[in-house]
């Protein structure tokens, strides 16, 4: 290999190799019961110290060797003084030096050596940062010695700004280090962290949130940092416009902020009394502080998951005493008190209306999109012009394809969707192996920009026809929509997730690909099912629509289903509520 010719060896030297290994090997063997008879009987001298050196220094890999030495060692603090402590832990740096050259990623060693830098009475962390230098100068992706450095910066309280120019070297050096990238995305947010926005008007300022305590740190880069990086991985992915390390990089500044954590919407059925609680992130229906005040008195309701498949969900349903506000003639005042996050929402039900609700839009919550200034604005404006000339130069450069996408989708997501879904076909085409994740993105981007198309019509109907879907996502975002048509794409199944469409009535799915229905699943107002031209095989298969108590009209045609031995009585006794069944 590597250039090597490979000399044949003949019988008799294959003889002498047989039998050296041979003996090593039962000097080793002999070593080693020596060690696990030691430790048996409880022996912790320093003779045993020497075994198990002799041993590691063959197979730095042996951990119930490191964990006896370490047994030793603490033994041995309790009998010798401070000094002779410093001493031997000095000596056992040092043959860790020598298991390390061995194997320098060797689980074992750098485990042994995190621990011995703890326990040193006086360590001396620049001689441990130099250590991290010179192996990172051998192999610059060697996560054993990047999580070791991490751990001596942490302890020895280097510099930030310092580590910083750490990565600006060996980035320098080389564009393709990943691992600088990395540990450089982790630096920025301590060195320029993002400003602190004003708290959402949901949020009571009196009352300190354990979110925005003094001890969270930010995630995202300042603004005038962030346009400084830019042109710095520019110059990189510039220079090797093949190598994945920069892009990477790039991905994550262009990425958002995490989103606050909030109540985005609260919903109240009078018919169904229920209420419905959506989140900007999954919680756990079981365990989420929730307290519901219900004109001003406090409700012991039981919150609980839309589908019994979610221990975390986004949204989460109670349901409300018999007749609590079932009469159409009377007003009622909601609030819902997030109490962990010191976060609530008020809703109010009036006179006359079957169904009430608060919430904020996904442009409300900028939850596709970053607000961004003039200033940033301007750069990435630039940023898309430079890649697209390096686009011209490099047309099938599925990384500054990647790029491109995801910079228009950060300037204007709905003005350059026709140029973002051409360049997905391009990037099927040019890299063919991972088609289904492209195709999974893109549909993503689409449900996106028609969230937001649907926001700004003001409507609670969500149509997404012909347009080759194949996933669903954001289904958090169409809690409010009565009618939602999903025909002619590439879907395989509603999943789970799709239970959180609390106030669907029609659902129009034709022409897709589904097999099973789990995510129709105990939808209350759910009256019209379009399944034509489908892969439902089996009865089973639509077994969640027996959940669906107003579930009065069901088309089937064209499904495997159909062609089953007494299906329609089947389904009469599965679905008695549907009066106008299509097979």
């Amino acid at each position: 290999m590597h250039g090597r010719i490979k000399i044949k060896s003949t019988a008799q030297q294959e003889e002498e190799k047989r039998k050296e290994r041979e003996k090593k090997l039962k000097i080793y063997v002999s070593a080693r019961d020596t060690c696990f008879s030691k430790r048996k009987e409880g022996i912790l001298d320093e003779e045993a110290l020497q075994v198990t050196q002799q041993l590691l220094s063959s197979n730095p890999d042996f951990a119930t060797l490191w964990n006896y030495r370490r047994e030793i060692l603490m033994h041995l603090e309790t009998v010798k003084e401070k000094d002779e402590v410093q001493k031997i832990y000095e000596a056992e740096l040092a043959f860790l030096e020598s298991c390390l050259k061995l194997n320098p990623k060797s689980y074992g060693s750098w485990h042994h050596r995190c621990w011995v830098s703890a326990r040193l009475p006086r360590p001396d962390w620049s001689r441990e940062l130099s250590l991290c230098d010179r192996c990172l100068s051998l192999d610059d992706r060697n996560f054993h010695c990047w999580d070791y450095r991490r751990m001596v910066v942490k302890v020895s309280g280097v510099p930030v700004a310092q580590e910083l120019g750490f990565t600006d070297r060996l980035i320098g050096s080389n564009f393709s280090n990943y691992s600088s990238w990395h540990y450089r995305s982790t630096l920025l947010p301590l060195l320029h962290p993002e400003s602190p926005e004003s708290p959402s008007p949901s949020h009571e300022p009196p009352q300190p949130s354990p979110s925005h305590s003094p001890q969270t740190q930010s995630h995202r880069v300042c603004e005038e940092q962030l346009l400084k990086e830019y042109e710095l991985v520019q110059n990189a992915f510039f220079t090797d416009p093949n190598d994945q390390s920069a892009w990477f990089y790039y991905r994550w500044l262009l990425g958002r902020a995490e989103r606050e954590e909030m109540i985005s919407c609260v919903y109240v059925s009078r018919d169904e009394e229920r209420v419905a609680v959506a989140f900007s992130r999954p919680v756990n229906a079981q365990s989420v502080s929730l307290l519901l005040v219900l004109d001003g008195q406090p409700q012991k309701v039981e919150w609980k998951s839309v589908h019994p498949r979610f221990k975390h969900s986004p949204v989460c349903i109670c349901d409300l005493p018999p007749g609590t506000i079932s009469d159409i003639t009377n007003e009622h005042n909601l609030t819902v008190h997030w109490t962990e996050k010191y976060t609530h929402r008020d809703c109010a039900l009036y006179t006359g209306r079957t169904e009430s609700w608060c919430r904020d839009s996904a442009t409300d919550q900028e939850l596709f999109r970053s607000e961004l200034s003039v200033e940033k604005t301007s750069v990435l404006q630039s940023e898309l012009q430079s890649c697209n000339q390096l686009l011209e130069l490099e047309p099938l450069n599925k990384w500054c394809l990647l790029t491109i996408v995801l910079l228009m989708r950060a300037l204007d997501p709905l003005g350059y969707e026709k140029e973002t879904l051409a360049h997905f076909q391009t990037l099927k085409e040019v890299d063919p192996m991972r088609s289904a994740y492209y195709s999974d993105l893109c549909s993503k981007f689409i449900i996106e920009n028609t969230v937001l198309k649907m926001e700004y019509a003001e409507v609670r109907v969500f149509s997404i026809t012909d347009k080759n879907l194949t996933t669903l996502c954001h289904l958090d975002q169409l809690l409010l929509v009565t009618h939602i048509n999903l025909s002619s794409n590439q879907l395989q199944q509603l999943p789970p997730q799709f239970a959180m469409l609390q106030c669907l009535e029609v659902l129009e799915v034709d022409n897709n690909r589904i097999e099973n229905l789990e995510g129709v699943y105990h939808l209350p107002k759910l009256e019209e099912v379009l399944l034509k031209n489908n892969k439902i095989s089996a009865l089973a298969d639509l077994q969640p629509l027996a959940s669906c108590p107003k579930l009065r009209r069901l088309d089937l045609r064209g499904n495997p289903v159909t062609q089953a031995a007494n299906i329609e009585s089947e389904l009469t006794a599965l679905l008695p509520s549907v009066t106008d069944l299509l097979l």
